[in-house]
Formats: C-alpha cells, sequence, structure tokens
C-alpha cells in the first residue's frame, strides 16, 4: 500500500484526549478558541464545527448546546435549530467548494456507528462525482485536498456572507 502523509491528523490522535465530551467542551472554551476547535459557527441553541477526521473535504458536524444522546429529548427550538444549522452548512459548503451532492445523517448508538453515542451529532459530507474513485477501495487512503484550517476560514467567510456576521455568544 502506498502512503500519504497527513500530518495534521497525526498532531491530533497523538495528541491529549479530553476526559470531558469535546461538543460540550468547544462551545465553553471563548470564541477566540474557534479556529484551534473548527469551531465555523455558533448558534443559541447549537453549533457547526468541522469533523477532525473528515470522510471528505469540509466534512461538517452539527451539534446541540445539550448533552443528549437522541433527537427525541431536544426542546422544539434547539431541533429546528439543529436542521437550521444544518441548511447554513450546506450553503456555506455549496458556495465554498460546489459539491456535487451531500450525505447528511446521524449515528444513533454505537450499534449503529455513533462513535460518540452520548452526544447526538449530524453529520454534513460533502460528495463530488467521482471522490470515492479508486483510492479508498485500492489504495486504502482517502484523499483529503485542503487543510482544516484553510477549509475552516472559507466556511467562516461563507457563513458569515449568507448569514452576516456570527454573533457573540449571548447575543443570538
Amino acid at each position: 500500500m502506498e502512503v500519504l502523509w497527513a500530518p495534521w491528523r497525526g498532531t491530533y490522535v497523538r495528541g491529549p484526549k479530553r476526559e470531558e465530551c469535546f461538543l460540550c467542551q468547544f462551545p465553553q472554551d471563548p470564541p477566540e478558541r474557534d479556529a484551534a476547535t473548527y469551531v465555523v459557527h455558533r448558534g443559541a441553541t447549537g453549533y457547526i464545527l468541522l469533523n477532525l477526521f473528515p470522510y471528505s473535504n469540509g466534512h461538517l458536524m452539527v451539534a446541540p448546546y445539550a448533552h443528549v444522546a437522541s433527537p427525541e429529548e431536544l426542546s422544539p427550538e434547539a431541533l429546528l435549530e439543529l436542521m437550521q444549522l444544518t441548511n447554513l452548512g450546506l450553503r456555506a459548503l455549496r458556495q465554498v467548494s460546489a459539491p456535487h451532492g451531500f450525505n447528511v445523517g446521524m449515528n444513533l448508538g454505537t450499534a449503529a456507528g455513533a462513535g460518540l453515542a452520548e452526544h447526538l451529532h449530524l453529520h454534513v459530507v460533502p460528495r463530488w462525482q467521482g471522490d470515492v474513485n479508486f483510492m479508498p477501495v485500492v489504495g486504502d487512503t482517502r484523499v483529503i485536498p485542503d487543510a482544516l484550517d484553510q477549509t475552516w476560514a472559507r466556511l467562516r467567510q461563507a457563513i458569515a456572507e449568507v448569514q452576516g456576521p456570527t454573533p457573540e455568544p449571548g447575543e443570538a
């Protein structure tokens, strides 16, 4: 098998692991840390962030602030905003990356493939015709063309353009 180097992933994999739920912790960090935690946008009851182990370039996660395992546990307002944030992420990704399609979904429970089953989150995975091509099958490798920092900056700008400036926490 050939090897493609992605040193930005190694830094995360070998780095210290948080004991607390990162989906609870990241929005508690000050907004100045959004670039470091790849928080793209903060809403009133939830937020959008880049997946640190993306299936494709721009793979987003949309999560409520509430530490719940299932959408049935969300308030009606939080459930509505989860979908509104998903739409905002879709619009930003269309503007930034012009994908040909998307996979959007949730894995509820470890049996369904959830890596973090105790905190609900929705995946938005941009797709392009032929993006799975031969690399994952023959090369056992995924190709992600942009660094997370670059993707974060472009998505943050696109969200500001499609929605307006990101409000400070408590202003949304």
